[in-house]
């Protein structure tokens, strides 16, 4: 029953994020851990997805000149050597399920908290170096050990920190996911095999899925409703790993 499920509910989170320029493996990532898909292959999956999901924001972004290389390229520098080191880690279940938990827990309260809130910081000097290059390695290290690309913490951090626009923040933060998920892919290769029975149904779902959310989506669904309903879903998953240590 699983192997026909997954597929549609793949299918209709790539629908709802393409049409925001997100990839979504937050939420892919907690539907894998509702579903009790092994540690191990989780991550891998979510990478696949991204880079399918993602793809497609990120030429669009591109292409009609909202991406600038001198705002991504440093968040970049530190986000793809740590990436590649959280891909190659084999953390045992219960560290994976504990940093799985940690990271679902701050995307759920970057949707219902901090979502609202109209502030915003100006960088200057040494603080903004530390500030991207510290954000790019963190962001790097949870897509390679949880498969999340960041995306949903770095657009609004971008903007937050009068780094870029807002369409120049959607742009970068689309790069950052892709580049991201395909060297943590390449890092993972080397360690774990790819349950292929798993990844290329769930690929073609979300392929089809990013199509139509990029061509209709953005007329029909409001980013707020897209991340509390999917916030819904990264609730229940953190309600389900609570139950696994208790």
């Amino acid at each position: 029953m699983t192997e026909y499920i997954l597929p549609f509910l793949f299918f209709f989170v790539a629908l709802i994020y393409s049409s925001v320029g997100l990839g979504g493996g937050s939420s892919y990532t907690a539907i894998m851990a509702i579903f009790g898909t092994s540690y191990q292959t989780i991550p891998t999956t979510s990478l696949t997805m991204n880079l399918v999901v993602t793809f497609i924001g990120m030429i669009n972004y591109w292409r009609n000149g909202y991406g600038r290389i001198d705002l991504i390229v440093p968040f970049l520098i530190m986000s793809i050597p740590m990436v590649y080191l959280g891909g190659i880690l084999e953390l045992p279940e219960k560290i994976f399920q504990i940093l799985l938990l940690i990271t679902l827990f701050l995307v759920a309260i970057r949707i219902y908290v901090l979502n609202d809130l109209k502030f915003s910081f100006q960088l200057s000097g040494i603080q903004k170096w530390i500030f991207i290059f510290g954000l790019g390695a963190v962001l790097g290290f949870v897509a390679g050990t949880v498969g999340i690309g960041g995306g949903i913490y770095l657009v609004p951090l971008i903007i937050m920190f009068g780094l870029g626009s807002g369409k120049e923040a959607a742009a970068a933060g689309s790069m950052f996911i892709w580049v991201n998920s395909l060297v943590g892919l390449i890092a993972r290769s080397q360690v774990f095999s790819f349950d292929t029975k798993i990844i290329l149904p769930l690929s073609g779902a979300v392929f089809i899925g990013g199509i139509v959310g990029s061509y209709f989506g953005a007329v029909r669904f409001k980013t707020k409703t897209i991340q509390k309903i999917m916030g819904a879903v990264i609730i229940i998953a953190i309600v389900f790993l609570i139950r696994k240590f208790l």
